[in-house]
C-alpha cells in the first residue's frame, strides 16, 4: 500500500506540473502557475514521505473554498463554443481546485493516519 502512495503522488505531481505549463495561454497564469506548482511540490513531498499532514490539509482546504468562491454562477460544462467562455473558463478553474483539493485531503489522511495504520 506504501508504493500505491507513493506513486500516487509522483502521477499527481507530474500531472500538476503539466497543469502549471499549459496555463501560459490562461488569461491569468501567474496564479494558476502558482497553484499547481504548489499542488506539485506538496505532491512531490508526500511521494518522499516528507511532509507534515498539515500542509496538504491546509492547502487542501484552501483550494476547497477556492473552488466555492470561482464556481460560476451557471455552469455550462468545459467545451468551448457551447456556452458563455467566462462560465466555460470559471467552471474549469474551479473543478481544477476541486481536483487539488481531493488529492491533497487524500495525502493529509494517508500522511496523518501513517503511523497508526498497520496498512
Amino acid at each position: 500500500m506504501k508504493l500505491f502512495f507513493a506513486i500516487l503522488g509522483w502521477v499527481f505531481g507530474a500531472l500538476f506540473v503539466v497543469s502549471a505549463v499549459v496555463q501560459y495561454n490562461d488569461p491569468d497564469p501567474w496564479i494558476w502557475i502558482l497553484i499547481y506548482s504548489v499542488a506539485a511540490l506538496i505532491s512531490f513531498s508526500f511521494a518522499l514521505g516528507r511532509i507534515h499532514f498539515m500542509v496538504p490539509l491546509a492547502f487542501g482546504v484552501i483550494a476547497l473554498l477556492g473552488f466555492i468562491y470561482v464556481f460560476p454562477e451557471q455552469f455550462e460544462g468545459f467545451e468551448i463554443g457551447t456556452g458563455d467562455i467566462k462560465n466555460i473558463e470559471e467552471g474549469r478553474e474551479a473543478f481544477g481546485l476541486l481536483i487539488i483539493s481531493v488529492i491533497m485531503f487524500i495525502y493529509a489522511f494517508r500522511t496523518r493516519f501513517l503511523r497508526t495504520s498497520k496498512i
